[in-house]
């Protein structure tokens, strides 16, 4: 896990928040109106979450929080105290990729990259909780994010993809 980055001055009101991050306990104080995105990307150092509209809408910032997926640009940090979140990071096994990390570079998925990790944490947590999904699931699963790149083919087939290499 990365280190903390620049100490934050001395007048802000801060919050001390404990959790674990990655399977990693993290232990950090946060201003007490930062959000989970600035947590993750400023104060733990960890930028694989992307921030695109800041609004909740485009799914870039997606993580796993108790395995279940968040925009992690609406939810403040302090709100992550005693829960486990994942981040696109924690899905790799040092060079080993997760499977939907595999079929995403497999299928052509990540193209200018922004959308493809809230994508990825998306799928992971429809995979995670559900060993059998249908066509209509998969879509729903991934309709709160956004890629301008790829037209969502070779996203879908991602996702297609690693459900049929778990199930086997």
């Amino acid at each position: 896990m990365p280190s903390a980055l620049a100490p934050l001055p001395d007048d802000i009101p801060l919050t001390r928040i404990t959790c674990t991050i990655n399977g990693e306990q993290v232990v950090a104080d946060a201003p007490v109106d930062c959000t989970l995105l600035t947590f993750l990307r400023d104060i733990v150092g960890l930028t694989g979450t992307k921030g695109a509209c800041l609004e909740g809408e485009c799914g870039s910032c997606t993580v796993l929080i108790d395995g279940k997926p968040v925009t992690s640009c609406l939810m403040l940090a302090g709100q992550v105290n005693g829960r486990t979140i994942t981040t696109v990071e924690g899905l790799a096994d040092g060079d080993a990729l997760d499977v939907i990390q595999e079929k995403f570079v497999e299928t052509g998925a990540a193209q200018c990259g922004y959308c493809t990790p809230g994508l990825i944490m998306s799928a992971r947590a429809l995979l995670n909780d559900n060993p059998s999904i249908s066509e209509s699931e998969l879509l729903t699963a991934l309709e709160g994010n956004i890629c301008r790149c790829t037209g969502y083919a070779s996203i879908v087939e991602a996702v297609r993809r690693a459900h049929r290499e778990l199930k086997s």
